[in-house]
């Protein structure tokens, strides 16, 4: 079976040159796109963390770019943020970290290493394994915003009113819609011809 290869790997050029603008390039996209989707959003009244599609543009970036290029885009995403784009979804520069969003943004990092590296072990290339993964990732992220949010508001029961029980069916939907794009994108690209195997 092909493992250790994402589809950003099969499509990479093999001239060395072109291959290094293709990583910039992906890391650049998807740090920018992570971005646009922090904009699709929708404020709760009772929550201070807004329900976003950047968390689904993240785990399925860490997916299609692997883990090392996947933290990479996270990592150009909030340095882009920190230094003024208006790319987060709530504020604007570092004090955007420092606020009730922070953690969740830092444990994007994770969140896209994990899928990332699962997607490389290939687990994005069937329904069941890919749902796991997008799991895991979110799970990275709930950790990390969480906690931020304990350190915040102290440790409390209303933490997870106000970060967690708000975007489970959100995130639920997120994973089932990865679920179905990245298996098929493999079997578009060939994955049956690639691995030797047949669905």
């Amino acid at each position: 079976m092909l493992t250790n290869f994402t589809v950003a790997d099969l499509l990479r050029p093999c001239e060395k040159r072109l291959a290094g603008f293709y990583d910039v390039a992906l890391i650049i996209g998807g740090s920018l796109l992570i971005g646009l989707c922090a904009h699709a959003k929708v404020w709760l009244p009772f929550s201070p963390v807004p329900v976003t599609g950047q968390t689904f543009a993240v785990l399925m970036i860490g997916a299609l770019l692997g883990a090392r290029l996947g933290c990479l885009a996270v990592l150009a995403y909030i340095i882009e943020g920190a230094a003024g784009l208006p790319v987060f979804a709530v504020g604007i520069g570092s004090a955007a970290l420092l606020g009730p969003t922070g953690g969740y943004l830092f444990g994007f990092i994770p969140a896209a290493y994990i899928t990332g590296r699962l997607a490389e072990k290939g687990w994005d290339r069937r329904i069941g394994t890919t749902v796991l993964a997008m799991v895991f990732g979110n799970l990275a992220i709930y950790a990390f915003g969480l906690l931020w949010l304990c350190c915040l508001t102290g440790f409390n029961t209303m933490v997870l009113t106000l970060g967690l029980y708000p975007f489970i069916i959100g995130d639920l939907a997120k994973i089932i819609l990865a679920s179905i794009l990245l298996p098929s994108g493999w079997k578009m690209l060939g994955y049956s011809r690639l691995t030797g195997k047949s669905e």
